[in-house]
């Protein structure tokens, strides 16, 4: 069947200094699809998607909106063509409700009668299949309630053009599903939606054309019935590549490396952002903590790396210094502490650049962040920095030009390759990563997946927060499932299903711990 044309790009270029971000693409969006980009970090998928929504402007190209040739110089111009971003991160005012944040910025915002704008919202609801309490204050509602009252934001400003970034990264399996009903009604309805993601199978799933970027150029658009995730992966990397994500055992005996007792730590708004947590963590084991957004996970990591108070409990780890079974509690302690006292751990946060490395820093001055500490007399110890940069490089495939380019310049996947193997290169006992793969390619997961499965056969006990339900089912051990910063079961991947811990991340269900 034909579909009308919404949005038609022609030869767009766009370079910053010597790099080609986009090259020549060409690509047509059409009504009453769901037409899903893919593409390794760096391809140009962002770059293109900020032309279109006015944030960058194209060197060269033309862009034809419902047939007619536009230039599109900012966000509000893409707006009045019908174009409507709903970005990864949520942009909301949390105290207001969901109605109020709507219409905010809207004319005559002030004088709008709240019981008219109440019954608009629910209608426009009601017609897609959304859920959605337009009097519900923001920072009542979970994430998926959130991402709802964006996309009736756009939706309500007039938009028939959607651009979703990364929509289900912080959904529960449950509320994909539910996602993808109101995308596939609101396609029905003539809508054009463009769908950012890096989960082949929600491609699959969801999308009616596939358009792949490589390097800056439009390698394939193809339809989704007449195709495979692996055929999509090749075309993104440009050769064959092996989507089975290894689980190895172990041939030696594990130990509990970590102990979690009765963990509690208070959030920023004075509620319990973890209550009582407890668990075990082995050596030559990658455990998975599963939970939608806000359930405790980023202040559980923060709290074993010595980076979040806590109120109560006890964090016991082995010492290279202790003997026997003697533990030591790193409660209160700093992170440079814990390493004073003999306990091997690294940490990748969540927050890369903002926590992880330094922006402003080339990578061997990244490097010598864990190392300068050490050094003895008045001179800095450069070297070995530089030899460990030029190592993590060459290893693990880090896409830049020379190791003194500021971090702040590569794609996010080569950032996360810098800091993994930073932390790597440490020698831990344990190691903690948080979400590692977000926002990465095929290709650069896979590398992850591959040294997180390296530490695990030298011993290591690794603890791994991700939000892929499919990526933890398939590469660990236990996943420990957190729900409303309590542990709402311990269970082997081998023996639950998908839907299963989808309900206990929702707090529909409760397991003891299996294995």
């Amino acid at each position: 069947m034909e579909h009308e044309i919404a949005i038609s790009l022609e030869g767009i270029c766009k370079s910053f200094g010597s790099v080609k971000a986009n090259d020549n693409i060409s690509l047509e969006i059409r009504r009453g699809e769901v037409l899903a980009l893919l593409g390794e970090n760096g391809s140009g998928k962002t770059t293109l998607m900020n032309i279109l929504s006015g944030i960058y402007y194209p060197d060269e190209g033309r862009i034809t909106v419902n047939g007619e040739e536009v230039t599109i110089r900012s966000p509000k111009e893409a707006f009045e063509l019908g174009i409507g971003m709903i970005h990864q991160h949520y942009k909301l005012v949390e105290v207001l409700t969901a109605a109020e944040n709507i219409t905010l910025g809207l004319k005559g915002g002030l004088t709008v009668k709240r019981r008219e704008l109440v019954q608009e919202i629910r209608e426009l609801t009601e017609k897609y299949g959304f859920e959605l309490d337009p009097t519900k204050k923001i920072y009542d509602m979970s994430v998926s309630e959130k991402q709802t009252v964006e996309i009736i934001k756009v939706l309500y400003r007039g938009a028939d053009i959607l651009i979703l970034d990364e929509p289900t990264a912080v959904l529960t399996p449950q509320e994909t599903e539910k996602l993808f009903a109101i995308l596939h009604n609101m396609r029905d309805d003539g809508k054009a939606i463009v769908i950012i993601t890096h989960k082949l199978n929600e491609v699959m799933s969801v999308s009616d054309r596939v358009a792949i970027l490589r390097k800056g150029e439009a390698v394939a658009t193809v339809t989704t019935s007449e195709t495979d995730a692996q055929t999509l992966t090749d075309l993104m990397v440009g050769r064959k590549v092996s989507l089975e994500i290894e689980r190895p055992e172990v041939d030696f005996e594990q130990t509990d490396f970590l102990k979690v007792v009765d963990l509690t730590c208070i959030g920023a708004e004075g509620h319990k952002a973890l209550d009582s947590v407890s668990f075990t963590l082995r050596s030559g084991e990658i455990m998975g903590v599963a939970g939608i957004a806000g359930s405790g996970q980023r202040e559980l990591c923060e709290a074993i790396a010595g980076l979040y108070p806590v109120q109560g409990g006890a964090i016991l780890c082995r010492s290279e210094t202790s003997n026997g079974e003697v533990r030591e509690n790193i409660v209160g302690m700093s992170p440079t502490e814990i390493i004073k006292k003999g306990v091997a751990m690294a940490f990748v946060p969540e927050d890369r650049l903002g926590m992880g490395l330094v922006a402003s820093m080339d990578m061997i001055d990244n490097m010598m962040l864990k190392s300068y500490k050490r050094g003895k007399g008045p001179f800095v110890d450069r070297k070995s920095p530089r030899a460990m940069a030029e190592q993590i490089k060459d290893e693990l495939e880090v896409m830049t030009p020379r190791v003194t380019m500021p971090v702040r310049r590569l794609s996010g996947g080569n950032v996360q390759k810098v800091l993994v193997g930073r932390e790597i290169a440490s020698s831990p006992k344990v190691l903690v990563v948080a979400y590692p793969v977000r926002g990465l390619d095929i290709n650069s997961s896979y590398t992850i997946y591959d040294l997180l499965n390296q530490q695990k056969k030298k011993g290591v006990a690794v603890m791994f927060i991700g939000e892929d339900l499919d990526v933890l089912m398939a590469l660990c051990d236990r996943i420990m499932v957190l729900c409303g910063g309590r542990v709402a079961g311990i269970v082997d991947p081998r023996k639950v299903t998908k839907d299963e811990i989808g309900l206990m991340m929702a707090g529909e269900r409760r397991d003891e711990e299996v294995g």
